[in-house]
């Protein structure tokens, strides 16, 4: 069991960049000492997990103006060794008690819409709100991880005094499926309760077939954010399947219901 803590002094915070350098690689590192070291100053929250004494998972936020009384959490990342070990869920549940403490209520972050496993763990297991799609928000990262691939974004808000809260796609109509060879295919969206697929294992894709990964990128974003413009909002990840989006009563009857078809899935603010 990891045990998650502030990060204290230089060489701790010399860790966490080392650490973020190893998952993400690239060019430019994704947090430097300097910033760490004024972020803790400034009382912002820079906190790692630890097995022993060996860092193996690290999370750095700030906060929103004074009068929203949130965390933005910008940046999280898990040793693969470590990984599937409860070590991202720690550091979720040690960033909400230390907001908690602080009088903050509720912790935004942004995360790859394409990574089915964040979404799961975002939406599914802790029950964050995703309310606005953010196109090439980074711009160019260059990174490892993302490559040349457009920097699209789900802002999400994490409310802290919320249960938990899961959503499946029961009924729901497929918007955006996908094939026998891994393809996107768009589907309906006349009705009240729909699923968009992503892709399996995106950083395979961006690696193998680049051009498909593009195209994902593309149908995902374009289905979104047409139905955020009609009022649906997402309500959940099913993770045998993909995002759950949902019409307000309001709009009435879209359509018959149908049943969802059954997708592979691929949690985390990284």
């Amino acid at each position: 069991m990891s045990t998650v803590r502030e990060i204290a002094g230089l060489p701790e915070m010399q860790q966490v960049a080392d650490l973020f350098v190893s998952i993400w690689g690239g060019a430019r590192p994704p947090a430097t000492i300097d910033l760490m070291s004024a972020l803790s100053k400034a009382g912002n929250y820079v906190a790692g997990a630890f097995d022993g004494t060996a860092l193996v998972g690290a999370c750095i936020g700030f906060f929103h103006a004074p009068a929203e009384a949130a965390l933005h959490s910008h940046i999280a990342g898990v040793r693969a060794d470590a990984a599937g070990r409860g070590v991202g869920q720690a550091l979720k549940m040690h960033q909400r008690d230390w907001a908690l403490a602080r009088g903050v209520t509720e912790v935004t972050w942004t995360f790859d819409p394409l990574i089915g496993r964040n979404a799961y763990f975002n939406l599914a297991k802790l029950g964050a709100r995703a309310v606005e799609y953010l196109p090439d928000f980074y711009g160019p990262m260059g990174d490892d991880i993302n490559g040349t691939d457009a920097s699209d974004r789900l802002l999400v808000r994490w409310n802290l005094r919320e249960p938990e809260a899961a959503e499946k796609a029961a009924g729901a109509v497929v918007a955006l499926g996908r094939d026998a060879t891994g393809r996107p295919v768009p589907g309906t969206r006349d009705g009240d309760r729909l699923l968009i697929a992503v892709p399996t294992d995106v950083h395979l894709l961006r690696a193998t077939d680049p051009g498909l990964a593009r195209e994902w990128r593309s149908q995902v974003s374009e289905t979104m954010t047409g139905l955020l413009a009609e009022g649906a909002r997402v309500t959940g990840f099913d993770r045998d399947g993909g995002y759950v989006m949902t019409r307000p009563e309001q709009h009435g009857q879209h359509g018959q219901h149908g049943q969802h078809e059954q997708f592979e899935r691929e949690g985390s603010d990284v």
